[in-house]
């Protein structure tokens, strides 16, 4: 996929009231295509509600409280990640983001072990992500944070996990599990659980440094947790799209959430990409209903809009808030 597609009128309307829960903008360690005021008022015009600002280093909560004093027609949501950049599994670093409003958690992604030591090879011609080389240049100088482990040598959940995982629960905040690897993910998403976590996702399940079976991801949803779908995965070469849309039929769309995972300078317009999946989708012929469920049902759930998972479908009918 070389041209940048643009969404058609319908596709727009089918997200209408959705939160895009994963995307990744300036201000930021590394160049991106748009800063998180001037997408706000882009994603109020585009009819969305909001977006969940991802940052692999930094805690993006009082970003969102500025934006959302700058552009209150569009909510800008906060999140925190995980990596070394922020001690990795450090329970207070997540209670202080959650007392200042973070909604989501994503458990550790570039400092994750199994991303550390992921064997599997960038597909050919699949564009890599712009975190690559900023870990290059960190292990370079030799600050490489230490691999952030949630699971102690026996495969077991480690305290400092659960004591996580509990302040997550304490605060109602979402869990992403990050780059996890399969096995991890189906550990700690049981754990999560256990400790009261409401709002469990697994980030993009199609990356290079998940590939979570298809059998695997039904099981997860039977759980109750949602499987994330990244327009960047497909569009960048880093799974086949006919892979990613039979994952979302084999999981069920009602167990999916769809998300941009943009922001990169060469990638489409942020606003754009819930649009441009919700026509993909559409021709492969899934219905308006189901993509309402993974764009705006599950997202708004996600971040935090609605406080009950089976009452978004009505909530985000009313549309943006």
């Amino acid at each position: 996929m070389t041209e940048q597609p643009t969404p058609s009128p319908r596709a727009r309307e089918l997200v209408a009231g959705a939160y895009d829960t994963h995307i990744h903008v300036a201000p930021d360690v590394m160049r991106r295509r748009i800063d998180d005021l001037a997408l706000a008022p882009r994603f109020a015009a585009a009819g969305l509600a909001g977006f969940v600002l991802k940052s692999h280093y930094v805690p993006t909560a009082e970003r969102a409280a500025v934006v959302n004093a700058a552009v209150p027609e569009c909510r800008a949501v906060g999140a925190i990640t995980l990596n070394g950049s922020v001690g990795g599994l450090n329970p207070v670093a997540v209670d202080i983001a959650g007392r200042g409003g973070a909604q989501v958690v994503w458990l550790p992604t570039v400092d994750s072990s199994n991303q550390r030591e992921c064997t599997a090879a960038m597909p050919e011609g699949a564009t890599p992500p712009m975190w690559a080389q900023l870990q290059d240049e960190l292990r370079a100088e030799g600050m490489a944070a230490d691999p952030v482990e949630v699971l102690d040598p026996d495969g077991g959940v480690r305290e400092i996990t659960r004591q996580v995982l509990r302040v997550i629960a304490k605060h109602d905040m979402t869990l992403a599990t990050g780059h996890l690897s399969t096995g991890e993910i189906e550990v700690v998403t049981r754990a999560a659980l256990d400790e009261g976590v409401r709002r469990v996702v697994v980030t993009h399940p199609e990356f290079t440094s998940q590939r979570v079976a298809a059998e695997r991801q039904r099981r997860l949803a039977e759980q109750g947790v949602l499987l994330e779908r990244c327009f960047t995965t497909p569009y960048t070469g880093k799974v086949e799209w006919r892979t990613w849309v039979d994952n979302v039929r084999a999981a069920g769309p009602e167990n999916s959430v769809l998300s941009s995972d943009l922001g990169q300078p060469f990638n489409p317009p942020v606003e754009d990409g819930l649009a441009i999946l919700a026509d993909w989708l559409l021709a492969e012929g899934f219905t308006e209903s189901e993509i309402r469920t993974m764009a705006v049902a599950n997202s708004r759930w996600l971040a935090g809009a609605d406080s009950e998972r089976a009452g978004a479908a009505t909530a985000a009918q009313e549309g943006p808030r």
